[in-house]
């Protein structure tokens, strides 16, 4: 029986939580690649706070 969340491929094999092994998810409507989070500044990173912009 094949998935109808499949992506189109034929290859998909996706778990109980809507993850494929190729690492799209099902969002409840369609098989897409989760979003990545943006990545914070280097200073932030080191420090927690912005660098004063004066």
């Amino acid at each position: 029986m094949e998935d109808p969340r499949c992506c189109g491929t034929g290859t998909c094999i996706i778990n109980e939580d809507g993850q494929c092994w190729c690492g799209q998810r099902w969002d409840g409507e369609r098989m897409c690649f989760p979003e990545s989070t943006p990545q914070q500044p280097q200073a932030e990173q080191a420090t927690g706070e912005f660098p004063d912009s004066d």
